[in-house]
């Protein structure tokens, strides 16, 4: 059993602390705010500081919304780096920038220490039931060091390549992602707009080539109106954005992702930034004067 570093307690970064200390792992915790109580009662010892957490850790993970909050955890003053002694191990398994993530692995194993980005899918559904894909980027052998530990949080864990692959591979999905919602929200609409009970449709639909994971669980949300997160529309637009910004650098157009980062907008800019993404049906409804629901 190893001491584990836990930085980032939000709707995702808490069950999946919960299995680690459910599969016999010592824990060690900071997170902005307060610390969720199931986790201090299962054991977890708090810690006043990053640096704190990285120096009683083996391995330390970081969960936490996007690129600037992950160099602040790793570099700040009272960071991660600065109590980082050679040898240990760290993990960002937030979904963040794939330049950006080069540049900390580089400054981490500067230090001595190695590091995977290891981003997740699955949302908190999949953090809750230890069923997420887990998408790496590092060393082989490092990522062989932290599979027992990856294993407790998620089922499909891949190692995709060197450090940065495994953000470029959860960009990649959110692009998926944020199409199949749109894709699902116009044609559930259309049915409904046309006068076609839309549960029916997608029911009809379930049982085809256009089933999805999406059109499943994401559909249920946009027929039965329950758009609480989830994962919030303003961290969907948030990996959108890393997408249009790497395809700029690259030099290549993203066009239906750039639509659907549109409709994104025009949600958050109704006051949906909070809600769950498949509330984008709503950026949808409001052009084609038509709820779902009606």
């Amino acid at each position: 059993m190893a001491n584990i570093g836990f930085i980032g307690l939000g709707i995702m970064g808490a069950p999946m602390a919960q299995h680690l200390i459910d599969g016999g792992h010592t824990l060690f915790v900071n997170t902005h705010g307060k610390v969720p109580r199931p986790i201090v009662d299962a054991g977890a010892t708090v810690c006043e500081t990053a640096r704190e957490v990285a120096q009683q850790s083996d391995f330390v993970i970081v969960m936490v919304p996007d690129t600037p909050d992950v160099e602040a955890v790793l570099f700040a003053a009272n960071g991660v780096a600065e109590g980082l002694t050679p040898g240990k191990i760290v993990i960002d398994m937030s979904s963040i920038s794939p330049v950006a993530t080069k540049v900390f692995a580089q400054r981490i194993n500067d230090l001595g220490c190695e590091y995977l980005d290891a981003p997740v899918s699955g949302g908190q559904v999949g953090a809750k039931a230890a069923t997420l894909s887990i998408m790496v980027g590092g060393k082989h052998s490092t990522f062989e060091k932290a599979l027992p530990l990856f294993q407790l949080m998620g089922k499909n864990i891949t190692l995709v390549g060197k450090n940065g692959d495994g953000q470029t591979c959860k960009v990649a999905n959110q692009i998926i992602v944020a199409l199949n919602i749109e894709a699902v929200a116009e044609a559930l609409l259309f049915a409904a707009k046309n006068g076609a009970d839309p549960a029916r449709v997608r029911e009809a639909l379930m049982g085809g080539f256009a089933s999805s994971r999406i059109l499943e669980v994401h559909g249920e949300r946009m027929i039965k109106r329950t758009f609480d997160p989830g994962f919030r529309i303003e961290l969907h637009q948030k990996d959108l954005n890393l997408a249009l910004t790497v395809a700029r650098q690259i030099g290549m157009s993203l066009p239906n992702t750039a639509t659907a980062q549109e409709l994104f907008n025009a949600c958050a800019a109704h006051g949906g930034a909070g809600r769950d993404h498949s509330a984008m049906v709503q950026a949808l409804e409001k052009m084609a004067n038509f709820e779902i629901g009606q």
